[in-house]
């Protein structure tokens, strides 16, 4: 049994010690305490085995020193015999070093004197690259400089307007520029007193040469004269030029101004051309009165000075004459036209309208003959009437021996008042007129459309009459754009009216029974007659531009809404039965299908329908009679709701609740209707709560 014991006991001696020998420190604590749990003479035991197995190792130890000793010290004796090597090695290294050290110091200065003079050069480079950037702004400015201490001011306006905007953004940066910018305006105004104060002084320089001016310009309207007799038949065939010479340049120009003045009058806007124009032309006027004054010695029997005015009030009259005289004609032109698309058969008829109308559209272009031009009859012929217009005011500005600029801007003024104020007046009335309809308002506008493009080629017209390029400073230009964009806004704005009024008219043909019992399941027929008019109506609008045509279709739809809205709510209307909303909920689905059918294209989702989303919830409230939800969401923005004002629901359900009363007498003792009824009470009263409450917020 002792021997048994002793067996079992050596074994766990080697299973500690084993677990000593592999496993980590921190677990040895456990495995030794049960070295001391174990029998009394254990520890004892235990302390040989351990012993014994320290002796064993210390015998392998030395085994193996015994082995590699001689290894070892085959080793240290090599090292020995490296080292004297190893310090020669070191030495010659070092002496290597200290050699490489001094080259490289010349290397190295060498290298920062090549890294100092390529910053030079760089800098250099770069300063003159600035330098070569500011100096055409010193140039101009000098320039500038020069230019005004010359009195060459026109061109010291170019040079400043050059300076402006090309040169010294350029170089913004610098205090120089910063403040040349300052200075500019200041010369600017330099100018302009200076320019204003040479003009003033013209008039002592007219008084002194008018002896010869006016001999000059004397023997030159008698050559005038002669010019025109031989070359007027000429002339008038070919409408090309007017009659007079209107590029001849003579060294003394009509109003006396040296060459530098005349550049000076084409100052550009930058240099305050409005403010100069006007001052300039006030000058003029009291020079010209002025100069006609009569000297002492000579009474011509009415004051001279009075021919000045007297010009500018013929002038002013006979314009009015052709204004009156053209109203009537755009009158006559309009009455007749047939607001139809111009048809043309063949190639000749095609050419015979665009040789009196620019017109150009490549689609229709491509199209096989016949074929239809988007604009009426009216258009060429209006067109043709300017012209003519032009014509008749060019005629009477030749008699008044102006210059070519003044012509031409007579002449732009004039067609300005004909279509600003005359046949805009003539478009106006004509869109109020009764008998204009929806298919004659379409036509307006694209007639309108078409004449604003062409205003383009009037101007080209009056610039090859007058021969002023359009360029020039004090050209006019023609309004016409304005014209006819409000004619066309008063011809929109026609048929969102003649719209709603149509939709009115069907409106009123609606006959409702409010008091049915059942709806038929067909919507009615006042609505389908009145859904057929708008969509055939839509159609006409495909040659218009897109946003008019979703802008009266919206329009409509809105109107269209409200009015059945208000025909519901109508005060006058007292009751209504459930059947009556189930019809009404008809019509408006009809409308709503109506609305999803995309009748004009561009609208995006379901942006039409939601002109009737107000009708739907109301609608939807009474059909599904969903008063729970409705209370109990009210407010919430997330309600199924949110569109149904309480008081349209409480005026519609007061209108039901009558219906109610009006029953059979028997029905008050039925339970269905006894539960309806109180729960009609109940909702009124909530919804009265909800009123005031909306009330004495607001």
């Amino acid at each position: 049994m002792a021997e048994s014991e002793s067996l079992e006991t050596i074994t766990e001696h080697e299973r500690i010690l084993q677990e000593i020998e592999s496993t980590d420190t921190a677990c040895v604590g456990p495995t030794l305490r049960s070295v001391y749990d174990d029998q009394p003479n254990a520890h004892k035991r235990f302390m040989e085995k351990l012993d014994a197995r320290i002796r064993n190792h210390d015998r392998e130890i030395e085994k193996m020193c015994n082995f590699h000793h001689q290894g070892f010290v085959d080793a240290i004796t090599e090292l020995l015999k490296v080292r004297a090597d190893a310090e020669k090695l070191m030495g010659q290294v070092s002496d290597t070093n200290r050699r490489l050290q001094d080259a490289g110091r010349e290397v190295t200065a060498q290298t920062e004197e090549v890294i100092r003079c390529r910053i030079q050069q760089r800098n250099m480079a770069t300063t003159v690259e600035k330098l070569q950037l500011c100096i055409p702004v010193l140039e101009m400015y000098s320039k500038l400089k020069e230019q005004l201490e010359s009195k060459r001011y026109y061109s010291a306006l170019k040079t400043m307007e050059q300076l402006e905007n090309i040169y010294i953004p350029r170089v913004s940066q610098y205090r120089f520029c910063q403040i040349m910018a300052e200075t500019l305006p200041k010369l600017r105004e330099e100018i302009k007193e200076i320019s204003m104060s040479d003009l003033k002084d013209f008039l002592e320089s007219i008084r002194k040469h008018s002896d010869k001016i006016g001999e000059t310009a004397m023997r030159q309207a008698q050559q005038h004269r002669t010019f025109n007799s031989a070359v007027q038949k000429q002339v008038t065939l070919s409408c090309a030029k007017p009659l007079y010479g209107l590029n001849s340049r003579t060294p003394l120009h009509h109003n006396g101004l040296s060459a530098e003045a005349a550049d000076e009058e084409e100052m550009d806007e930058e240099g305050d051309r409005e403010t100069f124009e006007n001052y300039y032309r006030k000058q003029r006027k009291k020079q010209a009165r002025l100069v006609l004054q009569p000297q002492s010695n000579m009474g011509y029997g009415f004051p001279v000075n009075r021919l000045f005015d007297l010009l500018f009030e013929v002038r002013d009259q006979y314009n009015e004459t052709l204004l009156k005289k053209w109203a009537l004609v755009f009158r006559d032109i309009f009455e007749q036209d047939n607001y139809s698309p111009i048809p043309v058969e063949n190639e000749e008829e095609y050419k015979a309208v665009v040789s009196r109308f620019p017109f150009h559209d490549a689609e229709i272009e491509k199209q096989q003959f016949p074929k239809k031009l988007p604009m009426s009859q009216s258009v060429p012929q209006i067109y043709s009437q300017v012209k003519e217009f032009i014509y008749a005011s060019l005629k009477f500005s030749e008699s008044l021996h102006r210059s070519s600029t003044e012509i031409d801007d007579m002449l732009r003024k004039s067609t300005n008042l004909l279509l600003t104020r005359t046949l805009s007046s003539c478009l106006q009335n004509l869109i109020k007129k009764p008998h204009i309809g929806l298919t004659e308002l379409v036509q307006i506008i694209i007639n309108t459309t078409h004449l604003e493009h062409a205003c383009k080629y009037l101007e080209d017209f009056i610039t090859n009459i007058t021969n002023v390029s359009p360029e020039t400073v004090h050209t006019t230009r023609l309004y016409g754009l304005s014209t006819f964009k409000d004619a066309r806004h008063a011809a929109e704005g026609e048929i969102y009216t003649k719209l709603n009024q149509k939709i009115d008219e069907f409106i009123q043909l609606a006959d409702y029974e409010w008091g049915m019992a059942e709806s038929d399941g067909r919507a009615s027929g006042y609505l389908m007659d009145l859904i057929n008019f708008l969509r055939s109506t839509f159609q006409v609008f495909t040659h218009l531009p897109g946003k008019v045509a979703q802008t009266a279709c919206m329009s409509s739809c809105k109107h269209l809404a409200t009015s059945l809205m208000q025909m519901l709510l109508d005060t006058e209307l007292k009751q209504i039965s459930m059947g009556a909303i189930q019809q009404f909920n008809l019509d408006v689905m009809q409308c709503e299908l109506f609305a999803s059918s995309e009748p004009v294209p561009g609208f995006q989702g379901d942006t039409l329908q939601l002109a009737f989303i107000d009708l739907r919830q109301l609608l939807d409230l009474f059909m599904v009679w969903d008063w729970s939800t409705y209370l109990a969401d009210y407010g919430q923005p997330t309600s199924k709701y949110l569109r149904v004002n309480p008081s349209t629901a409480l005026a519609l359900l007061e209108k039901m609740k009558d219906t109610s009363k009006k029953n059979n007498i028997f029905s008050q003792f039925r339970k269905n209707d006894r539960d309806k009824q109180k729960l009609i009470e109940t909702v009124v009263k909530q919804l009265r709560s909800l009123v005031n409450g909306m009330s004495q917020h607001s």
